[in-house]
């Protein structure tokens, strides 16, 4: 399984931006009040990750060091391939919610002085682009914490492809 691409997140979340702006300042009337809370979910997950990261690290150093794991056995190598899923499909979500977000404040920051409304659904925009950036880096962390090094024997030699 190949590493998320960085520079596809954010090609990702620039689209995003870009075509969510374009929407957003078509039907912003239309659209219903932004409440603060929207954006929370992403930060709970965000927060779920970084949590899984922290956990299957210390796990995986002591197993790799040869120290008893505390309250547990050996880390299940399914276990391991299910969570850099996880990370993968985060890291894609958290740019697209941080794109999508930072949308709604390229329409909304600079109306602030012209539509009440705009104030209140910036500060819900800089919460959902912070609370999105954050999943994708717990994302980003979780896979590279998962990520199994090579022993000598497993080094590729001579040219790379």
């Amino acid at each position: 399984m190949k590493p998320v691409s960085r520079r596809d997140l954010v090609a990702l979340a620039l689209g995003l931006a870009v075509a969510s702006w374009l929407v957003v300042r078509a039907a912003y009337g239309e659209i219903p009040a932004l409440r603060w809370w929207l954006p929370v979910p992403v930060g709970l997950l965000a927060l779920a990750e970084a949590g899984a990261a922290r956990t299957l690290g210390a796990r995986l150093r002591a197993q790799r060091d040869r120290r008893p794991i505390p309250g547990s056995g050996p880390v299940e190598p399914l276990l391991v391939a299910r969570l850099v899923v996880l990370a993968q499909a985060s890291a894609y979500v958290g740019a697209v919610l941080a794109g999508c977000w930072a949308g709604v404040l390229l329409h909304t920051v600079p109306a602030l002085d012209r539509l009440t409304a705009a104030r209140g659904d910036t500060g819900t925009g800089v919460l959902g682009v912070l609370l999105a950036v954050a999943l994708t880096v717990a994302a980003l962390w979780l896979e590279h914490v998962a990520e199994i090094p090579l022993d000598d024997d497993d080094r590729p030699t001579g040219a790379r492809a």
